[in-house]
């Protein structure tokens, strides 16, 4: 895993199309704005999981990007 340091307005760059920008630094949560095509699929964990565990249980995929 790479672990990179970031203040507030500072963002990383992924593959020339997808920038994660820490919007917000309060207490121990941070804020992330991503910016991403729409064919890529962005979720939280928690979300991502659930829709895995499903399309394993239903045996196809259960949300296309555009619903998210």
């Amino acid at each position: 895993m790479l672990v990179l340091s970031r203040k507030k307005n500072e963002s990383i760059v992924i593959d020339d199309n997808i920038v994660i920008t820490v919007v917000e630094v309060r207490g121990d949560k941070v804020r992330l704005g991503i910016q991403a095509p729409k064919e890529i699929p962005v979720h939280r964990s928690e979300v991502y999981e659930a829709i895995h565990n499903h399309e394993q249980k239903t045996g196809h995929s259960g949300v296309s990007p555009a619903e998210t």
